[in-house]
């Protein structure tokens, strides 16, 4: 193994043994949290208002980090919520250093063999009644910013590393994966077809994720709540919940790295792992900066219709008590 090899190793190491709270962790803001162990900042989006007055239903939607690290006490529960579809947006370099996610009821081998790809796979559950697992990875080919930091934090070269993430660039950086998000076909095509499994019959309850649960699951979060008509503050505020729910990880992780000689600047990471505000507007921005409304991208950039808007409205809305 090389000397890169090694201490990317190490690196993953890390992340793994942080992801498992420890009693201390579980005392953090549970903000709409679903109580897995193994994924702190999985949570509902069930209880925001929309503008008309109604109200998202409960353990339908939902959003999280990596399932990958999931206790058995962890798959109980979301068994016990009655999940039908879990959809991973990680990319494929992700599932391979991280593992693949944790599914109750589908078999390890089924689930590897569907996230170690580069192109959407699903598999379907072993009995009427399980639980469905689509793989629609969401990454920039040319530049898949987790390939990078990854690289920049196995060199251990100072000057490398804040040549990619000093002077703003790491804010930078974030900043033009969400612009990403919008313009991207592809990406649009993975987004739209999360929204379209939420909207069908038999979609939810559906868990959606990423590796942090903050990127690209926080920008299928905000769409669909605005889809919804949810209120921008709104949307903000859902966005940077995880802040809350992973800070004592980012604290952590950040720290780890500084004392264990991977990185002299470990503060460099923290837009990378942070939610700002300014992340989510930049991606609002550019769906203005290309179409004239939300509903028009909406329409042609997502390439949904007025079926699926009624589908999630029917599937995830109730009238207000």
């Amino acid at each position: 193994m090389t000397e890169q090899q090694t201490e990317t190793t190490a690196i993953q190491a890390d992340r793994k043994a942080v992801r498992m709270p420890t009693d201390g962790a579980e005392a953090a803001p549970q903000a709409r949290s679903l109580g897995l162990r193994g994924a702190v900042n999985a949570r509902d989006l069930g209880g925001y208002r929309t503008a008309d007055g109604r109200v998202l239903k409960h353990g339908v939607a939902l959003r999280s980090d990596g399932l990958n690290r999931l206790t058995e006490e962890d798959l109980g529960l979301l068994s016990a919520i009655g999940l039908r579809q879990v959809v991973d947006l990680r990319s494929l370099d992700e599932v391979r250093e991280a593992g693949p996610d944790r599914v109750p009821g589908l078999p390890v081998a089924a689930i590897a063999a569907a996230e170690l790809s580069s192109a959407p796979i699903t598999v379907e559950p072993a009995s009427r009644g399980g639980m469905t697992l689509h793989h629609l990875p969401v990454f920039a080919a040319d530049f898949d910013i987790y390939v990078a930091l990854r690289d920049a934090l196995a060199d251990r070269s100072p000057e490398k590393q804040r040549a990619l993430l000093g002077d703003g660039k790491a804010a930078a950086m974030m900043t033009g994966l969400y612009r990403w998000f919008v313009t991207d076909a592809v990406a649009r095509e993975r987004f739209a077809a999360v929204l379209r499994l939420l909207a069908a019959p038999d979609g939810p309850p559906l868990i959606f994720h990423c590796s942090a649960g903050k990127d690209r699951t926080g920008w299928t979060a905000a769409v669909l709540l605005t889809a919804l008509g949810v209120d921008r503050e709104t949307v903000f505020a859902d966005y940077l919940l995880t802040n809350e729910r992973s800070a004592a990880i980012v604290e952590h992780v950040v720290d780890s790295f500084g004392t264990r000689g991977l990185m002299q600047e470990p503060q460099l990471l923290l837009p990378v792992f942070r939610a700002e505000r300014s992340y989510l507007e930049a991606a609002f921005a550019e769906v203005e900066a290309g179409w004239a409304t939300f509903e028009d991208f909406w329409q042609d950039g997502l390439g949904l219709d007025d079926e699926v808007l009624a589908g999630l409205r029917a599937n995830l809305l109730a009238d207000a008590r």
